[in-house]
């Protein structure tokens, strides 16, 4: 890297394929970087990154980054978007936060989350299954995206027949939340909004007949605390909608990156195959090394100054967690993928950090430890497919993955 201009541009194709290099240039020569088209700031040290989610002048309340995204488009083309976020608490700060985040723990506890255990290794036995005959797949198409819609959809109970649209919902969501550039806002906008729609009329009989017949899922534990007058009925929908956008589309990316990563670092597959009880250390290497979020967004709640730059009132500020996972104040040789890192040392930002860190972080740290677990039991010689070179997604900021993951045996 120069550290010209050009090679700032955060959007340039060689920038969004491979961030790493431009990341270091920002931590050693402008942490706190402004993005001039987008009144945007960009901060990429781990210190700062950390202390940027614990820092109360940074807002989780972030509609300004939809009012940006729609600029020149008429908001009502994302009404039911927009309405529907503005009850999730990830866009809470504050009381309101810890009101809708604990009541949606109470259908996530670890002991729920543990009891998870048994279905995802039956969903990955039967995905497998299915693939076992031809003898490739996209890791993909064929796993990564359906294995943990299956899960939540089981946790929450939702039917069979509703799952198959996981896939469209989510698709169209993470569009809108994350645009590629060169994107059309009011095609973004208009699918976000009908995923919406489709999502919640989808539920709403759903919560229904869950409340005349409460069982023992993860739905009917939220009601039971909606019960006792924590969440409303509209809260209670959002924050469900979130839970299976958020938790579905982040695991899949990650599972495709964390084996990818695996798959062309040969000497550190020995190592785990040789010890399968590294799984947790690989696991939480992969979440550093190449995670799926790469940044999450907060902002600026009151003027103020950070590191020499005056951050104004309204501006949204970027907190670049695969830049924080690989800044060498916290992690010795950053750039390289090694499974027997002490994790315990220094944490990743993979998650988030304080009131805001991810609650689906449990849920997804064991659909990755048994999905990759079954995955190697299973193929012995699985290696990427030399016919068929991955899609690597990488037209965002915020979300990171594979477009497509051809893998043989």
């Amino acid at each position: 890297m120069t550290g010209s201009v050009s090679d700032r541009n955060l959007f340039s194709p060689d920038n969004l394929r491979n961030p790493y290099p431009l990341y270091k240039e920002l931590r050693e020569h402008d942490p706190v970087h402004f993005v001039e088209p987008m009144q945007s700031w960009f901060i990429t040290r781990h210190d700062d990154v950390m202390e940027g989610f614990r820092d109360p002048r940074l807002s989780a309340a972030r509609g300004q980054l939809f009012e940006y995204q729609l600029q020149g488009v008429d908001p009502d083309v994302a009404r039911e978007f927009l309405g529907t976020i503005q009850h999730q608490m990830f866009m809470k700060d504050g009381p309101e936060h810890v009101r809708l985040r604990r009541q949606t723990l109470t259908g996530f506890s670890n002991q729920k989350l543990d009891d998870m255990r048994p279905t995802v290794h039956r969903i990955m036995r039967e995905l497998l299954d299915a693939v076992i005959p031809q003898g490739h797949m996209d890791l993909l198409k064929d796993i990564a995206f359906p294995m943990p819609a299956l899960a939540l959809a089981e946790m929450i109970n939702v039917p069979l027949a509703d799952r198959a649209r996981f896939k469209r919902w989510s698709e169209y969501l993470a569009d809108f939340s994350a645009p590629a550039v060169g994107a059309n806002p009011v095609e973004l906008a208009t699918n976000a909004n009908q995923a919406m729609v489709e999502m919640k009329q989808m539920l709403l009989p759903v919560i229904e007949e869950r409340r005349r017949n409460p069982g023992t899922d993860s739905l009917s534990l939220m009601l039971q605390a909606e019960a006792e007058g924590r969440m409303t009925p509209e809260e209670l929908v959002a924050n469900i909608c979130l839970i299976m956008f958020a938790g579905h589309t982040t695991t899949t990316d990650q599972l495709c990156n964390g084996v990818h990563d695996l798959l062309t670092h040969p000497g550190e597959l020995q190592k785990l195959r040789a010890d399968m009880g590294l799984m947790k250390p690989a696991v939480e290497e992969m979440l550093r090394y190449n995670t799926a979020v790469p940044s999450i967004t907060r902002v600026a709640a009151e003027d103020f100054e950070w590191h020499g730059k005056r951050i104004r009132k309204g501006q949204l500020i970027f907190l670049v967690m695969a830049s924080a996972n690989r800044d060498p104040s916290a992690f010795p040789d950053p750039d390289r993928f090694d499974i027997t890192r002490d994790s315990t040392k220094q944490k990743h930002a993979s998650f988030g950090f304080g009131a805001h860190h991810c609650m689906g972080a449990g849920l997804s740290r064991r659909e990755l430890e048994i999905g990759i677990t079954v995955l190697l039991e299973r193929f012995p010689q699985l290696r990427l497919d030399e016919t068929r070179p991955p899609k690597l997604k990488c037209h965002s900021l915020t979300f990171r993955g594979f477009d497509s993951l051809p893998l043989r045996w």
